[in-house]
Parts: structure tokens; C-alpha cells; sequence
């Protein structure tokens, strides 16, 4: 399972980077996964579609 989280890129940074300012979905490395998005809500909304959460299984 992926520890994934959001992260806010901006102008500055962007320009270094080579990618459009907003906020992206990125590993622990820090390896981006998804985005640009417009709203950190957008941006983690897409975190829970790539890593549902665990599925409780009954014994």
C-alpha cells in the first residue's frame, strides 16, 4: 500500500521543477503521482481514489 500525500507546489517552485503550480498527490519520496489540482480537497479526493481504505475482513 502507498503512503501517498498532497502537497502545494508553487509559482517559485514550479518554474524549478519544470510543472504547473497547484497542489499534487506525491509518494514519501516525493515523487509526484497526480495533479496538478486546483483545491487541496480535489487533490486528496484523488488520493482516496488511488488508495481506497483497507477492506476489514471478518474471521
Amino acid at each position: 500500500m502507498q503512503n501517498l500525500s498532497p502537497r502545494h507546489v508553487k509559482t517559485e517552485e514550479s518554474l524549478r521543477l519544470g510543472v504547473e503550480s497547484g497542489w499534487y498527490s506525491t509518494k514519501v519520496s516525493g515523487t509526484f503521482v497526480s495533479g496538478p489540482h486546483a483545491t487541496q480537497e480535489e487533490c486528496l479526493g484523488r488520493i482516496a481514489e488511488l488508495v481506497p481504505p483497507p477492506v476489514k475482513r471478518k474471521f
